[in-house]
């Protein structure tokens, strides 16, 4: 095990699988493109990469085909289903539901996410034309490699791993990039489809489209975040941490992390450096406190708090 781990006095904050996303539209399903500004593809002008797939955008009358053949494989699926109910068996819809709930069947930004599917929006000698090429399933498949994002309180890095179902919790980082938190300009959640996509955008303007099945997680604290000692808080507030650090008992746990969201609440967590799993990234365990020291209950959360 060779766990990537902060420097001294650095605070790990998240760490979570993250991918460059793939197109979900019709149109630009199962693709991905790496764009300048003028839209060009630049995938073979990215230092280092090795070769991969050239996608192209599909027609309307291609879109319309592959529609009509999905709306009868879903009519036939119905049929089936209800066949299965009328004869008496218990048919239900299982979890993937909860998990598109996430999601939008109204895209952002239409241009970058139905007629094209952008993942890389770089100009020459930007920053985002320097992430690495193992953040690509087309180059590199999830089922033999992983790459996660670590969040700090200085900077995001990027590392990789090699990927073994047989021991998902073997993990051999090997960094692969990294950048002060101070150039990312911009998050923007991409709620399209799954909900599971993030626009991070630099500060010279490039941008790039990540995915991650953590994505709150991931993105939370790539912007100035206000983490506040434990020495600054009141005793009522100190005593909630306690209380939550005795609950959980978190055996080789990192030191609090205290937020303080601009709707007022506080958020306290907990992660566990030494224990990362290949999917999920790093262990941690929450709660919300508002400013008197009072557990947040999850109905009486703000949008700030997500």
């Amino acid at each position: 095990m060779d766990i990537w781990q902060p420097e001294r006095g650095e605070t790990l904050l998240a760490r979570a699988l993250v991918t460059f996303a793939t197109g979900a539209a019709p149109r630009v399903s199962g693709m991905r493109w790496f764009r300048d500004t003028e839209r060009n593809d630049i995938q073979h002008e990215l230092p280092g990469w090795p070769e991969g797939p050239v996608y192209t955008a599909r027609s309307t009358g291609g879109v319309a085909g592959r529609n009509t053949v999905k709306g009868a494989a879903i009519a036939l699926g119905l049929g089936f289903l209800a066949a299965l109910s009328f004869g008496g068996a218990n048919v239900t819809s299982g979890g993937g539901n909860n998990y598109m709930k996430s999601g939008s069947a109204t895209p952002d930004d239409r241009d970058n996410e139905v007629l094209d599917f952008p993942v890389m929006w770089a100009a020459p000698g930007t920053i985002a034309r320097t992430l690495p090429w193992q953040l690509d399933p087309a180059r590199s498949p999830e089922k033999h490699y992983r790459t996660h994002a670590i969040v700090t309180d200085r900077r995001l890095v990027i590392v990789g791993f090699p990927y073994s179902k047989k021991n998902d919790k073997l993990i051999e980082d090997v960094v692969l990039w990294e950048i002060p938190l101070d150039k990312i300009s911009q998050v923007k959640p991409r709620r399209y489809k799954t909900g599971t996509d993030a626009e991070i955008v630099f500060s010279d303007g490039s941008w790039c489209r990540l995915r991650s099945p953590a994505r709150r997680k991931f993105t939370r604290y790539l912007l100035p975040h206000e983490l506040i000692r434990l020495d600054a808080l009141t005793p009522e507030q100190r005593s909630t941490v306690e209380n939550f650090l005795r609950e959980s008992d978190v055996p080789n746990s990192a030191f609090p992390v205290v937020s303080h969201h601009p709707c007022g609440h506080y958020r306290i967590e907990v992660v566990v450096p030494s224990k990362v799993d290949s999917f999920f990234g790093i262990s941690e365990n929450s709660m919300l406190m508002d400013a008197q020291g009072a557990e947040v209950e999850i109905a009486d959360y703000h949008p700030d708090d997500f």
